[in-house]
């Protein structure tokens, strides 16, 4: 199975941006679809954006307006942008291959997002 690093996490303040990155051990150019997920506490985890090869997006609806993901091929990384943070954002986010309700590859350590004041 795949396996991932994430990164780009931290505390924040409300209103505020970071930006997530996610690397794939491996090339991850022939994976068609990625996606990004946060397990906040005491939840399950959910799918918060999904990206096809062919730039086909998909974003859970709290996020919608506010988070942007984008690949870059040459650099092998998934991208995060997340803008006018909530509180409610805060959990742990990992990177993932999406396959239906499931994900093909292994759970990375993913990297944690706090929004605070």
């Amino acid at each position: 199975q795949v396996q991932f690093v994430e990164s780009g996490g931290g505390l924040v303040q409300p209103g505020g941006s970071l930006r997530l990155s996610c690397t794939p051990a491996g090339s991850m150019f022939n994976i068609y679809k990625m996606g990004w997920y946060r397990q906040a506490p005491g939840k399950q985890r959910e799918s918060v954006a999904t990206l096809t090869r062919t730039g086909i997006t998909n974003y859970e609806d709290s996020v919608k307006g506010r988070f942007t993901i984008s690949r870059d091929n040459a650099k092998n990384t998934v991208y995060l942008e997340m803008n006018s943070l909530k509180p409610e954002d805060t959990g742990v986010y990992y990177c993932n291959i999406p396959y239906g309700d499931a994900v093909l590859g292994s759970w990375g350590q993913g990297t944690q997002v706090t929004v605070s004041s």
